[in-house]
């Protein structure tokens, strides 16, 4: 195992830093690079000495959408910067994982879709205001959160890793929801933000903030059915309730029929079956009472959107025809990997009214981009991929993760959900759940527990033969 010194940080100091201290001394211009190269070296190894607690640390600040305060608090440069930042991260963290563990061949992935439009738009032609480096970052962009299924965890480890991680993702919208009120304690940041009413933002977006809350309450879902402690039935109560504060009418929607329909069926739960009826007749007993509340505090967007005149707060109405313009002038191939960030001019006055250029809908940019060949190949292997990392788990898990991504798939008729930061968090805790806690591919259960019993026999044979 290359990392598997119990303290490299040690051997690695006297090993590099002290030769290129002398170096530095010998060639005195060359002192950032002396000096800077074994200190990041020495970083890396450290990081992939802890790498649970890394992948537990950039989940969590993922989660915090911290490239929307950092918008706010020092100027729009800072937007891209810190999503390059996130994700760079989440590259590093694979490469060291597969450096310690190894690799694995991930079937099915996303990534092979994304190659293709990528190569299709290179062949057909792409979009005039597309440059190569655009392509380029947004083909990164749009393949790393699917990396981590490309390492191999060995099992254990794997076990106690999912468990961090998916506690990690349990408290990602706490955490940020605390630092919120933090910085509009200090009046640096409204913990509240008024678009068409009154929606929680904490320390990110509130849309951003719903889709960290969507893997967060699928995590806490998970964990009180699976273990049935108390504590994870208060996270998910608060991650419903933060999630409701965000006034995001989708992610409202999806996050609490993937609850119910969790509650009603799942199978092999740790909480009984009448535990479960009861809560989800108390939750919809509420309705009503929170409806009557809603009357008296008409500000709270969630409910705004509850109203009859509520209609399109969100201007994908008016977003929607040029992609689908776009999308029919180049039916087949689309207009190359990224076009449906240069669709819309960014200084146009569509832009400054709505705030966004994004599409909004996942199946829309994918047309704009891959053409109908591109998208269904994409929907195609999203399929074929989910059901191959489901197909080995517990009924309970398979149960509940199908039914997140029906949900997930729906939603992304309404809302970005590959390619943002709060899709690193959902497929981050997907790999979690899924691949890294399965055995390597090709080993079944039943050779499995053959293997164990050999080692059994061996063990009881050569106790005997001592004795």
């Amino acid at each position: 195992m290359l990392f598997g010194s119990q303290r490299p940080e040690v051997w690695l100091f006297a090993v590099l830093v002290v030769p290129s201290l002398l170096l530095a001394w010998l060639v005195p211009g060359l002192l950032p690079f002396w000096f800077g190269a074994p200190i990041a070296a020495i970083g890396l190894l450290l990081i992939a000495h802890h790498l649970r607690f890394c992948w537990c640390l950039w989940l969590v600040i993922t989660g915090l959408s911290a490239e929307m305060t950092l918008l706010d608090l020092i100027g729009p440069e800072m937007f891209q910067l810190t999503i390059a930042a996130v994700k760079g991260a989440e590259i590093t963290l694979v490469a060291l994982t597969m450096l310690r563990h190894g690799p694995r061949f991930d079937r099915f992935s996303p990534i092979f879709g994304f190659l293709w439009i990528g190569a299709g738009g290179m062949v057909a032609g792409v979009h005039p205001d597309l440059t190569m480096p655009d392509m380029l970052r947004s083909l990164a962009g749009s393949v790393v959160p699917f990396l981590p299924f490309f390492c191999r965890i060995p099992a254990g480890y794997g076990r106690a890793m999912q468990r961090a991680m998916q506690r990690a993702v349990c408290l990602a919208p706490l955490t940020s929801c605390v630092l919120g009120g933090i910085l509009a304690a200090l009046a640096l940041r409204p913990l509240f933000v008024d678009t068409g009413g009154y929606r929680l933002a904490a320390l990110g977006h509130p849309a951003f903030l719903a889709g960290v809350c969507l893997p967060a309450i699928y995590a806490s879902l998970l964990r009180w059915l699976r273990h049935g402690t108390a504590g994870d039935g208060t996270l998910l109560t608060v991650n419903l309730v933060i999630l409701v504060l965000t006034g995001a009418r989708a992610p409202i929607t999806y996050g609490f029929l993937v609850c119910a329909l969790s509650l009603l069926f799942a199978p092999d739960a740790a909480v009984s079956r009448p535990h479960r009826l009861g809560l989800l007749l108390l939750a919809c007993a509420s309705v009503p009472v929170v409806a009557s509340f809603g009357e008296d505090h008409t500000s709270l967007r969630l409910f705004t959107i509850l109203s009859a005149d509520a209609g399109d707060m969100s201007g994908r109405d008016l977003l929607w025809p040029a992609f689908e313009a776009a999308a029919a002038e180049a039916p087949w191939f689309g207009w190359g990997m990224g076009a449906g960030n240069v669709v819309i001019p960014h200084q146009s006055e569509l832009v400054q009214l709505v705030q966004t250029w994004a599409a909004h809908n996942e199946y829309l940019r994918i047309e704009v981009e891959g053409g109908q060949l591109g998208r269904g190949l994409l929907i195609a292997l999203f399929v074929a991929w989910i059901w191959n990392h489901t197909r080995g788990m517990e009924r309970l898990e398979r149960f509940v993760l199908r039914i997140v991504f029906l949900a997930h798939a729906a939603h992304a008729m309404t809302d970005n959900v590959l390619i943002s930061t709060p899709a690193c968090v959902f497929f981050g805790l997907f790999a979690a759940v899924s691949a890294w806690s399965r055995p390597p591919p090709g080993i079944s259960d039943q050779r499995i527990a053959r293997r164990a019993a050999y080692l059994t026999t061996r063990r009881r044979v050569a106790a005997v033969l001592a004795e």
